[in-house]
Order: C-alpha cells, then sequence, then structure tokens
C-alpha cells in the first residue's frame, strides 16, 4: 500500500480548542491516522503529523487547511517562528511504495484544490516547484505576512495557484513535497538572540555575508542540509538554535547537537539540552545512540530500547520536557502494539498460552524463541567482554559481535510470531468454501501458497539460528571466560532451534505439491542441520577445555 506524511504547521499554538477543531477535520477522513499534535507557545504555532493513503492524505489536509483559514487570524498572530498563512506550510513527503515524483504530482494537487476552491494564494516548494528559483521555503517566506501584501503584487511572486490578492485574514499557504525533514531545536544557557543566531549562522549552509576586501561575500556555515535561525523563547526563559535537517542521511541529528555545542563553546555558551518538534525516524534514534556509545568506546551491541535512551540522555531531548518514545517515533507510532502479539506477552503467559489447548503456538513459535535467548546470551557475552577490566582496546571487536547478534535476536522475534501467523493461515485457507470446482481451484492454491511460507518461515529460524552459533563460538573461544558457560547454553539453544525448526520444515513440506522446490529445503535443511550439530559439539569442547572437564 502507497503511504504518504503530511505535517501542515498552523500558525496557532496557544488555543487547544482550535488545534483540536483542526485536528478533528483530519480524523474524519477514512485512511489517515493522526499522529503526533505538536504545539509551541512561544512560536505560536503548530506542529500535526498525519499519515495515510495518498488520496485520504489530501482530502484531510484540504479540510484541515479549510478549517484553519476559518478559525485563525493572521492579522493578530504573534509568534517567533517565521510565517505567512493561518496554515503557513504543508508538505507532504513519501514513506512507502510511492515515489518523491508522484507525492510531488499529490501536493500539486492539493495545492490546485486550495487555491481554487479556498481562493487561498498557494506557493509550491521543493519537488513540487518547477522552478527552482523559487522552490527554496525560506525564499518563498522572506518578508513574512507583514511583508506578502506588497510581493505578492511582482510579477516573479504571482501564486502558483489562487488569487493574485494577499488575503488579511488567511494569508497565503506553502504547499509542496520533501524529504523527511526533522525539526529541531536546541538549548542554550542564554537569553541573547544576537549570540544564538551567530551560533546558527556559524553551522547553517546557507552560513552568514561577510565583506572581505570591500566586496561583500558569502561564508557557508559548516554543516551541509542545515537551515537554523536562533530565537528566544520566553515560555522557557533561554534561547535556542531552531534547527530544521533536510537529509539526515547528510547532516544527522548527533552531529548537528555536536556541531552546535563546538560552535557555542567557542562563543563562550553551552548548550543545556534539545528538543525535537513533531517526530523523528527510529534510525535517527539509534544512530544517534549509537555514536554516542562509541564516544564512551562502550559496545553498541545493546536493546534498541537502551541505544534510545542513551540518544535522550546525550541530547537532553528530556530537558524541557518528558521524552516518550512512543509519541515521537514515527515507526512506534504505526507500529501494531497488539498485546495479544507472543512478543508482547509475559513469559508466563506465553507458558500459559502454549501449553493451552490451542494448537498454537507450537514447535514453531517455539523454536524461534528459544533461538532468540541462544543468541541473546551469546550477545550478553559480548558486551560483558567489551566493558571487561583491562580489555578496554578490544571494546569495538566485541561492540561489533554484540551488534550482530542484536540484529539476529530482533529477527527472530519477529519470527515467533509468524510463525504462529503462518499456521493461521493455513486454517483460514482450508476453511474457504469448496462447494464449486472454482471454489475448489481457489481453496487449494490459497492452501499451497500458506503451506509454502509456513515452510519458509521456519526455514529462515533455522538460517538464523545456525548463523547465531558463529558469534556464539566465538564469544565461547575469545570472549569474557567467566561467562563461557553462558555462551555454551547459547549454543545449545541454538541447536535446539535448528533441529526444532526443521521439524516444521519437514512436516509443512509434506503437504506442498512443488516436490523441487520440497528437495530443495530439505536437502538445505539437512545440511544446517548437520553443521549446527556439529558446531555445538564444537562450542561445548571449548567450554569443557576451559572449566578443566
Amino acid at each position: 500500500m502507497q503511504l504518504i506524511e503530511c505535517v501542515p504547521n498552523f500558525s496557532e499554538g496557544n488555543d487547544l480548542g482550535i488545534i483540536k477543531q483542526i485536528t478533528d477535520e483530519i480524523e474524519k477522513v477514512t485512511g489517515v491516522r493522526l499522529l503526533n499534535v505538536d504545539p509551541g507557545k512561544a512560536t505560536n504555532r503548530t506542529v500535526v503529523t498525519f499519515v495515510g493513503r495518498p488520496d485520504a492524505v489530501v482530502e484531510a489536509a484540504y479540510q484541515a487547511i479549510k478549517k484553519a483559514g476559518e478559525l485563525i487570524d493572521m492579522s493578530k498572530h504573534k509568534g517567533e517562528h517565521p510565517r505567512m498563512g493561518a496554515t503557513d506550510v504543508c508538505p507532504l513527503i513519501p514513506i512507502s511504495n510511492i515515489s518523491m515524483e508522484e507525492t510531488a504530482g499529490y501536493s500539486q494537487q492539493l495545492a490546485k484544490k486550495v487555491g481554487e476552491e479556498l481562493q487561498i494564494p498557494v506557493f509550491l516548494y521543493e519537488a513540487a516547484q518547477p522552478n527552482k528559483e523559487r522552490s527554496n521555503l525560506s525564499v518563498i517566506r522572506a518578508g513574512e505576512y507583514e511583508g506578502f501584501f506588497k510581493k505578492i503584487k511582482q510579477p516573479e511572486w504571482k501564486p502558483d495557484f489562487g488569487p493574485v490578492v494577499f488575503d488579511a485574514k488567511r494569508g497565503g499557504t506553502v504547499i509542496g513535497a520533501r524529504d523527511f525533514l526533522v525539526a529541531y531545536n536546541v538549548n542554550l544557557n542564554t537569553t541573547s538572540t544576537r549570540r544564538a543566531n551567530a551560533i546558527a549562522f556559524d553551522v547553517r549552509e546557507a552560513g552568514r555575508n561577510v565583506v572581505e576586501n570591500g566586496v561583500k561575500v558569502n561564508k557557508p556555515g559548516s554543516l551541509k542540509c542545515v537551515k537554523a535561525i536562533g530565537w528566544f523563547i520566553e515560555e522557557y526563559g533561554i534561547a535556542q538554535i531552531s534547527i530544521n535537517l533536510t537529509n539526515i542521511h547528510v547532516t544527522p541529528v548527533h552531529i548537528a547537537f555536536d556541531e552546535v555545542c563546538r560552535k557555542a563553546d567557542a562563543r563562550g555558551i553551552r548548550v543545556t539540552g534539545s528538543e525535537l518538534v513533531g517526530l523523528v525516524p527510529l534510525k535517527a534514534m539509534m544512530d544517534a545512540g549509537k555514536y554516542f556509545l562509541r564516544k564512551q568506546k562502550r559496545s553498541t551491541g545493546v536493546s534498541e530500547k537502551e541505544l534510545i535512551k542513551i540518544a535522550v540522555k546525550s541530547l537532553g531531548l528530556d530537558e524541557l520536557a518528558p521524552f516518550n518514545p512512543d509519541e515521537k517515533i514515527i515507526e512506534y507510532l504505526l507500529r501494531d502494539n497488539d498485546k495479544s502479539k507472543l512478543v508482547n506477552m509475559k513469559m508466563t503467559a506465553f507458558a500459559n498460552e502454549t501449553a493451552s489447548e490451542s494448537p498454537a503456538p507450537g514447535g514453531g513459535s517455539v523454536s524461534a524463541y528459544v533461538g532468540a535467548l541462544g543468541i541473546s546470551l551469546g550477545t550478553m557475552v559480548a558486551n560483558l567482554s567489551s566493558h571487561k577490566k583491562g580489555w578496554d582496546e578490544r571494546w569495538e571487536e566485541f561492540g561489533n559481535w554484540a551488534e550482530k547478534g542484536q540484529a539476529i535476536k530482533d529477527e527472530l522475534l519477529k519470527l515467533v510470531d509468524e510463525d504462529t501467523h503462518s499456521f493461521n493461515l493455513i486454517m483460514q485457507a482450508m476453511a474457504l468454501p469448496k462447494s464449486t470446482e472454482d471454489e475448489k481451484a481457489v481453496r487449494k492454491n490459497e492452501i499451497q501458497k500458506a503451506t509454502k511460507y509456513a515452510i519458509e518461515v521456519p526455514f529462515n529460524v533455522m538460517q538464523l539460528s545456525f548463523d547465531s552459533m558463529t558469534v556464539i563460538k566465538a564469544m565461547a573461544e575469545q570472549g569474557n571466560p567467566n561467562s563461557v558457560t553462558d555462551a555454551c547454553v547459547g549454543a545449545l539453544c541454538a541447536r535446539t532451534a535448528v533441529l526444532g525448526a526443521f521439524m516444521n520444515v519437514k512436516i509443512n513440506a509434506s503437504g506442498y505439491d512443488d516436490k523441487t522446490f520440497v528437495n530443495e529445503i530439505l536437502s538445505k535443511g539437512k545440511e544446517i542441520e548437520k553443521k549446527a550439530i556439529a558446531l555445538e559439539a564444537e562450542i561445548i569442547n571449548i567450554t569443557d577445555g576451559k572449566i578443566g572437564n
């Protein structure tokens, strides 16, 4: 399914009733999901985030822009953030199975509808704007609300859609398509907007204009794909560097933070923390956590939860308000938090569910879980070894092993539920009607599709569990000798997972008609089983040698 994100910025951050009326319009539209509403009092601006099917997102954005124009009076608006309209900017961002070009087409469709039906001046920006001389948001918005009454009359600033008259109440709107942008503010221990701006000019890509030998020249800042200004936030009583990270692959959050720290320190100012406005991708938080652990020369092979905790504390994201990952990380808002999922259960509940009269979860899910526990032990040994006194120079070596272990563990945990899901797909296919020849043909085809998937899932458990034994063996040989038996128990679990999953492969393969596929996968399975048993024996011998048996 195609998914796009929409992040409209509305020029109201104080009246929660107005904000609620706007977001209600979004939630009325079927096919979209409201993810985040982030009001700012000092900026008098609210950033809203929602996702959905492209056509539904366009409709929800239109209704929100319409309602914002009815409720917000720009002639009375005051706020720290640059702005030019009730809906100041409305970007569409491709999320999955859709190109930037297609997303730009939807933003143009939205802009045309807003301009023609609502009679609001609309300017296209970024990927939606064919004229690259006016595709930059800051260039379009220059002069802000107050200056646009004259600016809009200039031929070069004729709106892309809508009237060539600036609306005193609703202002104008900028609509476009862009990559994921992270809005990020860095907190300073100063109240000086001028000094905050100086730091912003030091880091932003556009830099500042300076005079050299009587000639005005531009001196770029130190960070690419970064826009920044300084401002004072009365609500917090501090100055901030307000940053837009337009490409976090080029300049990620943690690099921007550290660079602001360096530039601030050079000017005698301290960074005290930071805040994220709106949502952030999980990878940005994971990368930040790993970055700060590497600076400490500590293992990066820790859990996702721990990496996020390190990122939050290192960036000071909880200085001004609590940072809730479930509300700020986009993937967490989109994930299925179904408590009936096996991996979301406590171990007691999982054991009880397995022991019940229901045929699932069964041996396949348990095999995946045992495999996950096995590599978890190997990863534990890697992390203990990375932090072992006297082994300081080996922190990165063991950290790399721990990262490999974490990746395998996470995949195996996904397969715990996937194995039960594959069984349920077979049951659903078998329940299909079979009264007519056509129905019988459809039913047989669905059973075969489900059966193939039910073969592939436990085979993946086999492969991952066998792969985990490479990490486990390395830890038995090279890791902290005090934990060698933990590594060995991990090997026993991994071998059990391989053999248990192979039993599921074999029983499901007996009901699959494509014998070429069956013979090939059984042959591969036997080879993995043979190697896993041999590798387990090696690890037991290594362990026995180290404990003196």
